[in-house]
């Protein structure tokens, strides 16, 4: 069997670049250049994904406290077409998943997915994501515009 070094690193001023060109071949829109400042910020909630050594992958995601509630937001979450299906995509969502989790005060972390985009509902749908809203014209200069807001919830253990 043959085994795949796949890990996951810091983002860093040294590596953000591969960041922005990862997601300008990744996503359908683009991110400006103070979303790429902020994510230097983000810790532990900001990862690039190696497969052999090259990024190959990465996630971005945020704290929202809205409505009393603390969620995460994944803003981005990708994976370069030809490294797709090797568990690069599980290994980032794992890793924030876990995050959620060992923080222990997050009601829930949610994303927003193009209605079109199969491949991405059904992929967090493995992991625990209901489909939750519509949002008409989310999307600017893309077609379809709307999209879903995927969204999975912790229980929350009452003391």
């Amino acid at each position: 069997m043959v085994r795949y070094s796949m890990e996951l690193g810091e983002v860093t001023p040294h590596n953000i670049k591969q960041l922005k060109r990862l997601n300008q071949v990744v996503f359908p829109v683009s991110y400006n250049d103070k979303f790429y400042k902020d994510v230097l910020d983000l810790g532990p909630f900001a990862k690039l994904a190696y497969f052999q050594d090259i990024v190959v992958g990465g996630v971005c995601c945020r704290i929202d406290n809205t409505d009393g509630k603390r969620c995460l937001y994944i803003m981005t979450l990708g994976v370069l077409a030809p490294y797709r299906r090797y568990g690069l995509g599980a290994l980032m969502l794992k890793h924030v998943l876990d995050l959620c989790e060992r923080d222990g005060n997050f009601d829930s972390v949610y994303l927003h997915v193009q209605i079109s985009n199969e491949d991405a509902i059904k992929f967090y749908a493995k992991f625990g994501f209901d489909i939750v809203e519509k949002k008409e014209n989310y999307y600017k200069r893309i077609e379809p515009a709307d999209a879903y807001v995927l969204k999975k919830h912790f229980r929350k253990t009452e003391a």
